[in-house]
């Protein structure tokens, strides 16, 4: 059985019930970023032990990507320190990851956030390699591009559809989808010449 390479990047993306958004969030990255990179998903109020929404499940099969087996989980202080970086898809929901473990502030973004800095990164300061080099390198630089531009919440968060409309459960996942392209594309560009 082979064993988890300390190569391999953890990302953990959060949300409330851990059905919906974070799901979603962890099949589409996953869907992009190899065998160097694993993504895991949480709820701070998790609907333990339920399957990604219907809606959702429905626009991940739709884009290609399988959706189960899945089963929510509860966020914990140990699933926060085994990830290297955290995307929880609201500002609330950072503060709650920071307050549940305060060392996570330096390793945790919106999802949207982390896009949104990233592309402020030059792909060419970061290393060649296997991606989880590239990400180790682009979370202090992203973290340095912090508080340049003045942002709403609306620029940071992801829209929670649960028990909403497919228009909504539509919004969510086109801005999880854009913000994920934004972040594979800063980790990949240069690589294919590389």
């Amino acid at each position: 059985m082979p064993q988890i390479s300390e190569d391999v990047f953890v990302i953990l993306t959060v949300c409330t019930g851990n059905v919906c958004r974070s799901p979603a969030v962890e099949r589409l990255l996953s869907s992009k970023l190899g065998p160097s990179v694993q993504v895991r998903s949480a709820g701070t109020h998790a609907l333990v032990g339920h399957p990604i929404s219907e809606p959702m499940a429905a626009l991940l099969r739709n884009a290609g990507i399988e959706e189960s087996p899945f089963e929510a989980r509860r966020l914990s202080e140990q699933l926060l320190k085994d990830a290297n970086l955290v995307l929880p898809l609201t500002r609330a929901q950072r503060s709650l990851v920071v307050e549940l473990w305060p060392a996570a502030v330096r390793r945790s973004f919106t999802l949207r956030e982390f896009a949104r800095l990233l592309s402020c990164v030059d792909p060419s300061t970061l290393p060649s390699g296997l991606l989880a080099e590239r990400l180790r390198a682009a979370i202090p630089l992203a973290a340095a591009e912090r508080g340049r531009a003045r942002t709403s919440p609306d620029d940071d968060d992801v829209v929670d559809p649960f028990r909403l409309s497919d228009e909504v459960y539509a919004k969510s996942f086109e801005q999880m989808r854009e913000a994920i392209e934004t972040i594979v594309n800063v980790l990949t560009l240069d690589q294919a010449a590389g």
